[in-house]
């Protein structure tokens, strides 16, 4: 019997399998940073939209700090001269007032006790007085907890009209006759008018919402 010489096939070394692993795993690398990616942009897209909610929400508690205001002065022109920390009023204002708790490093600044525990949770010794409180909203705005607190911006408490001492901050003038009152507001500061012209009033709002946002916003007005 002829026995035939045949040539034997080259044995397999696998390089096929190890290139379609290398493959496979640079891929599910990509998956994995895309899926990375994505999260991060919707975590980001949520905080900014949770953000923006809470500064939305604060409108609605300057409006009823300003009702609040304005019943008061309305009943009587002198309400607003002394204290009412029961509203979270305030007739003069610190100059060294940190009502975000930024300034960490300052021992001498003076905090809004926003919280129960907003004082304690400070790094201690780092600031002078932790005693202004403000208005804390019964109800929520869109789940979200407000408080707000006001300054009239003088530098003590007191009748500004009647007592000489009380620097307080205003507006240039007002007039009953004309609503731009160039003429007066650019006369280097002389002439005033009938009008009455109170003092500028500092609001300013706290709202805490989901994920710990925490939005502060501040508003100055007068009457």
């Amino acid at each position: 019997m002829e026995l035939l010489n045949r040539e034997l096939p080259d044995r397999q070394r696998g390089l096929s399998l190890i290139y379609a692993l290398l493959a496979l795993a640079a891929l599910s690398v990509a998956s994995v940073a895309l899926m990375r990616a994505i999260n991060t942009g919707s975590l980001v897209a949520g905080n900014l939209s949770f953000q923006q909610e809470a500064t939305a929400a604060a409108d609605q508690a300057v409006r009823q700090a300003v009702s609040s205001l304005n019943g008061k002065i309305s009943a009587l022109s002198t309400n607003l001269d002394a204290d009412i920390p029961a509203i979270g009023y305030y007739a003069s204002t610190d100059d060294l007032l940190d009502v975000t708790g930024a300034q960490s490093s300052a021992a001498t600044r003076t905090l809004v006790k926003w919280t129960d525990t907003y004082c304690s949770e400070q790094i201690s010794g780092s600031y002078a007085s932790c005693a202004f409180t403000p208005m804390k909203l019964a109800a929520a705005i869109n789940g979200n907890s407000a408080s707000y607190i006001v300054f009239r911006l003088c530098d003590s408490a007191g009748d500004p009209t009647t007592v000489a001492t009380i620097n307080c901050a205003r507006p240039l003038s007002s007039s009953a006759i004309s609503s731009t009152n160039e003429t007066r507001d650019y006369s280097a500061g002389s002439g005033t008018s009938s009008g009455v012209v109170s003092p500028y009033y500092r609001i300013v709002v706290r709202v805490s919402g989901a994920r710990n946002t925490v939005s502060y916003t501040e508003t100055i007005m007068h009457f």
